[in-house]
C-alpha cells in the first residue's frame, strides 16, 4: 500500500510515492506457500501426550519444566494452575519432546490435578479418555507456511494446527532458516492455531522443509490487506446467574473484537497463492470428543483451500483470544453438568476442577453421544462462516491498491513483568492469595510487510490489550498475533480492568496486576518506532 508526499518547488507540484516509512526500492514481492500433514498415527505417542509438554499443572500458565525434564513443545504450567483455556496442561504425558509441537511423551507423573503433568492418573500415560486421539481422528492436522521475498530479504509466516509452539521449536527453526535459507530469524512469525484437540507432532526438520518448499515456489506477487467481521466469538468471563460467582459463559456485554484481518497473496495475474487470516477465538469446541481435530480454525482453513481447488494455502493466526470463546458452546456446558453429576454420584466433587477432554463421560449414553455429534457439526458451521467472510474480504480487494513491492523489517524484545505465585486451588469463583515470585517474561515480536504490521506476544493475552495496541499503533494496518514465536512463563495475561474477575485465566495468571497491559502495548509501539528509525 502506497502513501504520497506532496512537495511544492517553485510553484511546481511534485508527488513522490513512498511507503508507510521511508524505504529503499525493492525488486518486487515474490511469494510462495506450502502445507504438510502432521496428523499423528493412531496410538502414537503424539496421540497419548498432553496438549503442551513438560509442565507442572496448568495448561499454559507456566514455563517451568517438571523436575529437570526436557520441556515440551510448550512449557507447562505452574503448580495449582489446574486449568487453562478449558483444558488442563500436560494431561497424560509429562516428558516433552524438544523437537515436537503440541506433544508430550507417554510417561506421566502426577495425580488428578497435582504437580506432575499427568492429569488422570499415576505414572503411566494409558488412562482412557481425556486426551486428543483417545477416540481416534476426527480431521487431519496441518502445518502451513507462506514465504515473502522482496529481493533484499525474506520473511516466513507459519501456522501449526497444534495447541502451542514452544521456545525450542521457534529458536531452532529460526536459526536454521537464517543459516540455510537466508531468512533472518527475527523475520519468522510462527503461531499455533491453539486447537485443544491437537496432538500432532511436527519436528523442526519438518517445519524447516515446509518453509524451504514454500520458498522454492516463490513467484512475483501482489499483497493486499482488508478486514471483515465475524460474530462466532464472545467474551467468556461471566458471572453465573445461579451461583452469582465468576465462571465461563457467553457474556454478550463483555469486550470482544469481531475483526477478521486478512492478508491476501496473489499472482500479478490475480491467481490465488495464499491467504493469512487472523481472529480472536479459542479453538475448544471438540475438546470433549477426545478426537484429534483442528477444531473450527482447521475447518476454516480447509474450507477456504477447497473453495480455490487447493490452489490457495489458507493460514490462520490466532488473535488475542485469552478471554474469547466460541459463541455457540452450549454442548460443552451440558456435558460439564453431566460429568459433575456423574462424579458426584461416586462421591467426587469436580465442579470447580474439571477433568480434561471427555474424561469420565459415558460416550455410549445417547444424550452424551448426541452432544458430541453436535460439537463435530458445530466446527464445520463455524469454519464455513469464517471461510466465507475471509473469501468476501479477498474478493473486495482492489488490485490497484495492492502492493507489488515494499520493505520487510522486523524486531523483537523480551518483556519482563513482576511475577506472583498463587496459593490455593479452585478453577473459578473463589478468592485467591498470592506470594511474590521472580519476574516472568514474554517475547514481543514485530514483522512489517510493506505497511502491514504484525505484532505478536508469546502468551495467551486478553482481547482488550490487542484492541488497545491496534488503536494506538501508528500503522493503520496492524494485526495482533497471540502465542507468537514461542511460549512464556506468564500464564494468561489479563488486561488491567479484568484483574478483579475470579476466572481461571485471572486466578492462574503469574503476572502481577497493573503492569502487563501497558508493557505489551508500549513494547510493541517501541518496536514500530525502532524499525521506523532503522529505515
Amino acid at each position: 500500500m502506497k502513501t504520497f508526499k506532496i512537495i511544492v518547488l517553485l510553484g511546481i507540484v511534485v508527488i513522490l510515492s513512498c511507503g508507510v516509512f521511508a524505504q529503499t526500492p525493492s525488486a518486487g514481492f515474490k511469494v510462495g506457500a506450502a502445507k504438510i500433514d502432521i496428523t499423528p498415527a493412531p496410538g502414537s505417542a503424539g496421540n497419548r501426550g498432553g496438549m503442551m509438554g513438560g509442565g507442572r499443572g496448568g495448561m499454559m500458565g507456566g514455563g517451568m519444566p517438571g523436575r529437570g525434564e526436557v520441556p515440551g513443545a510448550v512449557a507447562g504450567g505452574v503448580p495449582g494452575a489446574a486449568m487453562g483455556g478449558g483444558m488442563p496442561g500436560g494431561m497424560v504425558g509429562a516428558r516433552g519432546d524438544a523437537n515436537s509441537i503440541g506433544r508430550s511423551g507417554a510417561a506421566g507423573r502426577g495425580g488428578m490435578m497435582g504437580r506432575g503433568a499427568g492429569m488422570m492418573g499415576g505414572r503411566g500415560g494409558g488412562a482412557s479418555g481425556g486426551y486428543p486421539g483417545a477416540d481416534g481422528i476426527l480431521d487431519h492436522l496441518y502445518a502451513r507456511a507462506i514465504v515473502i521475498d522482496n529481493g533484499t530479504t525474506g520473511a516466513a509466516l507459519v501456522s501449526v494446527d497444534a495447541a502451542g509452539v514452544g521456545d525450542n521449536i521457534w529458536s531452532q527453526l529460526g536459526t536454521r532458516i537464517e543459516q540455510e535459507l537466508n531468512i533472518p530469524a527475527k523475520n519468522l512469525m510462527i503461531n499455533p492455531t491453539h486447537t485443544h484437540s491437537g496432538s500432532g507432532s511436527a519436528s523442526v526438520e519438518q517445519l524447516f522443509n515446509l518453509i524451504k518448499e514454500a520458498k522454492g515456489k516463490l513467484q512475483p506477487a501482489r499483497i493486499g490487506y482488508g478486514t471483515g467481521v465475524s460474530y462466532i466469538n464472545v467474551y467468556r468471563d461471566y458471572i453465573d446467574p445461579k451461583t452469582r460467582k465468576w465462571w465461563e459463559g457467553a457474556n454478550y456485554d463483555g469486550p470482544s473484537d469481531k475483526t477478521v484481518a486478512v492478508i491476501n497473496f496473489e499472482t500479478l495475474d490475480g491467481e490465488p497463492i495464499a491467504v493469512y487470516f487472523n481472529y480472536a477465538c479459542h479453538a475448544v469446541v471438540t475438546g470433549n470428543t477426545d478426537m484429534v481435530s483442528g477444531d473450527w480454525p482447521g475447518e476454516a482453513e480447509r474450507y477456504i483451500e477447497d473453495s480455490f481447488d487447493d490452489k490457495c494455502i489458507a493460514l490462520f493466526s490466532v488473535g488475542a483470544q485469552g478471554d474469547q470463546n466460541p459463541l455457540y458452546f452450549q454442548q460443552t456446558f451440558d456435558l460439564r453438568e453431566i460429568r459433575i453429576k456423574d462424579y458426584a454420584s461416586r462421591g467426587q466433587d469436580i465442579s470447580n476442577s474439571m477433568p480434561s477432554g471427555g474424561a469420565g463421560l459415558n460416550k455410549q449414553d445417547p444424550t452424551v453421544k448426541r452432544l458430541l455429534d453436535q460439537q463435530k457439526m458445530m466446527i464445520k458451521s463455524m469454519g464455513q462462516f469464517m471461510g466465507e467472510e475471509v473469501k468476501r474480504v479477498m474478493r473486495l480487494m482492489d488490485p490497484n491498491y495492492m502492493s507489488t513491492s515494499g520493505k520487510i523489517v522486523a524486531a523483537q524484545k523480551m518483556l519482563s513483568l513482576p511475577g506472583r505465585t498463587r496459593i490455593g486451588q479452585g478453577r473459578a469463583g473463589v478468592d485467591a492469595q498470592y506470594t511474590d515470585s521472580a519476574d516472568v517474561s514474554l517475547r514481543l515480536s514485530l514483522l512489517m510487510i510493506d505497511d502491514i504490521a504484525l505484532g505478536g506476544g508469546s502468551a495467551e493475552i486478553y482481547n482488550m490489550i490487542a484492541q488497545r495496541f491496534k488503536r494506538e499503533s501508528p500503522v493503520g494496518r496492524s494485526i495482533f498475533v497471540s502465542m507468537a514465536n514461542g511460549s512464556s512463563n506468564t500464564g494468561y495475561i489479563p488486561d488491567d480492568a479484568a484483574y478483579g474477575h475470579q476466572t481461571f485465566e485471572v486466578l492462574s495468571s503469574r503476572c502481577k496486576p497493573g503492569y502487563a497491559e501497558t508493557g505489551i502495548v508500549n513494547g510493541l509501539l517501541d518496536l514500530i518506532k525502532e524499525v521506523k528509525q532503522a529505515k
